[in-house]
């Protein structure tokens, strides 16, 4: 089992049967971290490297995880005590870290494009974990998990995708990646942050929250992405909690077993309420397990091993 090409930089480059294919092989390696020892030597002998240029918390914990757990060697690559201070380029760093023996490198960065640019330029294998306002592949690919592992089938469900469109790469990979498995995509937020365009994809545009959450099956919500915003997005926080923040009242609005989703960090009292963030309808903290699983399974077919 493998992958069509070496790299995961984007959703748009997988068809129905790569996710498939990713979502079962990882659905194997789930079962493999219930058990006592949950260390496989499938990957013995690669090297993975964890090229963050952003923080990160459950990302590179989760990919660091995943590489020990496939029994690679992994190196964590700290931007701040690196050449970069020195002003070396991002492709002289990575061709660098290639020449040491990487066989994998999982990058993360501000700047949309960069894992396009590097996957072009290395013969190594370049995962994608977020990069600008573009993508985060591997995001979208756990939260498929986590509702197929709930729901059995994603065709025909309504998500709803509530928050910050405008800068959210989690949000751009789980529309290419639910409207290609046949979900029906909804998207919820201010004008201001939610792109008209975004219909030629094939979603619906809400930005009257209880309308857009009717009958929903699924509600993903997204953190207000400060940092990557100017101002007069919306005026206050209290303001876009009192008109798209999830409250119990709100999501009564969805069907009764909804599930309830986030990638994290959370803003509680901004996007989420603290009740519902801790619900029975929330999956949050299963997506943060499941993308261990979903991690795995994506170096594990990226390195080409075959079943």
């Amino acid at each position: 089992m493998s992958l069509k090409s070496k790299d995961l930089v984007s959703i748009r480059g997988l068809d129905a049967s790569d996710i498939g294919l990713i979502l079962e092989t990882a659905a194997g390696f789930k079962d493999v971290l219930g058990r006592d020892i949950k260390k496989v030597p499938a990957l013995r002998g690669k090297t993975t490297v964890n090229l963050f240029y952003e923080p990160s918390t459950r990302t590179r914990t989760s990919f660091e995880l995943a590489a020990k757990r496939l029994s690679t060697d992994v190196v964590n690559f700290s931007v701040s005590t690196s050449s970069v201070v020195k002003g070396e380029s991002l492709r002289d760093t990575a061709l660098t870290i290639q020449a040491l023996g990487a066989d994998i490198i999982i990058v993360r960065h501000s700047c949309s494009g960069v894992a396009h640019f590097l996957a072009d330029n290395l013969g190594a294998s370049v995962v994608n974990a977020g990069d600008g306002t573009n993508e985060h592949p591997t995001q979208a690919l756990l939260d498929l998990f986590t509702i197929q592992e709930r729901k059995e089938a994603i065709k025909g469900l309504r998500v709803a995708i509530v928050g910050d469109i405008l800068h959210s790469r989690v949000a751009k990979s789980n529309m290419y990646a639910l409207t290609t498995m046949g979900a029906k995509v909804r998207l919820i937020g201010p004008p201001t942050l939610v792109p008209e365009a975004l219909e030629e994809l094939g979603v619906e545009i809400f930005s009257d929250m209880d309308k857009g959450l009717r009958d929903v099956d699924i509600v993903m919500m997204l953190r207000i992405q400060m940092e990557r915003q100017g101002k007069g997005f919306f005026p206050t926080t209290v303001e876009y909690f009192r008109n798209w923040g999830l409250t119990p009242e709100r999501l009564s609005r969805a069907k009764k077993d909804a599930l309830v989703m986030h990638p994290g960090p959370m803003n509680r009292g901004v996007e989420i309420a603290s009740d519902v963030a801790d619900g029975h309808n929330s999956v949050i903290l299963d997506q943060v397990t499941n993308g261990l699983a979903v991690r795995m399974a994506v170096l594990y077919l990226l390195a080409g091993v075959k079943g």
